[in-house]
């Protein structure tokens, strides 16, 4: 049963963080899909997706040791695409876990942009899972400043539950100045498939679940806007993986009972703005 979100408005005046809650019309988008993956067949399409890999904590002190391609943390069956974090040595230190982090090859600038996804049934704490996006510029300008557009974060000591998210040079989590929907009720998290979307137009994100009329954040793009406060007008690229432990996900520690712990995807899709 889906429920009524109340809609965030935040935007940026002279270096301030104002939020209203309010009513706005639904989100304009359109049917004209431009890319997608639905994860058919037995195998990830390595022309669409790259594996990042290591163990070095990922920014965040995260405890997973990523995997290249043909490890067993990832598979593609049945039409979904499941990513699995596993215990394989004694537990809490960093490379005791494995886990799988894919990027897609392509990058995207505006569109109605949806991935409909299932977290990991809940077990205990410690899983750290995220659907979302970076600057292609990451290389050269380094984050934040390249942009960071999180459409999902969920960490299972937090069940029941999505984050919606931005960060940029001006707005993020190391100096806590990000702009976020905040934990956000989501009752079948865990166990349904649930679409989270996001509409990016110049001017705007808009991020909801299941539908335009949920919407749960929306960040105007400043009226004096630079790289620093608005990287969001330069190509993003996705990012879909499962941490263990960190700075979030390890709030409440990791038990070690939890594993494997599977985030299942039905499909990410792309489409173009009227």
């Amino acid at each position: 049963m889906k429920k009524l979100i109340p809609i965030l408005f935040c935007s940026l005046l002279l270096g301030t963080l104002h939020c209203t809650t309010k009513t706005e019309d639904e989100p304009k988008g359109t049917e004209n899909l431009i890319w997608s993956d639905e994860f058919e067949g037995d195998f990830i399409d390595t022309n669409k997706w790259k594996f990042e890999t290591g163990d070095h904590g990922w920014g965040n002190n995260e405890l997973q040791n990523y995997q290249p391609q043909g490890s067993d943390n990832v598979e593609v069956n049945n039409g979904t695409l499941r990513i699995t974090a596993r215990k394989i040595g004694p537990g809490q230190r960093v490379g005791d876990y494995t886990s799988a982090r894919i990027n897609s090859r392509e990058s995207f600038l505006y569109g109605r942009i949806e991935i409909r996804a299932k977290m990991p049934e809940y077990k205990g704490p410690g899983i750290w899972t995220a659907l979302w996006m970076l600057g292609e510029n990451i290389e050269d300008l380094g984050w934040p400043l390249c942009g960071e557009i999180d459409l999902m974060e969920y960490i299972s000591s937090n069940t029941d539950s999505v984050l919606m998210t931005i960060h940029s040079q001006a707005n993020n989590h190391m100096n806590g100045t990000q702009l976020s929907s905040g934990f956000v009720p989501l009752s079948n998290i865990e166990e349904e498939f649930n679409i989270f979307g996001l509409l990016w137009e110049e001017k705007r994100l808009v991020f909801y679940v299941n539908g335009p009329e949920q919407v749960l954040l929306t960040i105007n793009r400043p009226e004096d806007y630079n790289q620093e406060n608005w990287p969001f007008d330069k190509p993003h690229y996705f990012l879909m993986n499962v941490a263990v432990g960190g700075n979030l996900g390890g709030l409440d520690g990791v038990d070690d009972s939890i594993f494997p712990a599977t985030m299942e995807i039905d499909y990410v899709r792309v489409y173009a703005l009227d």
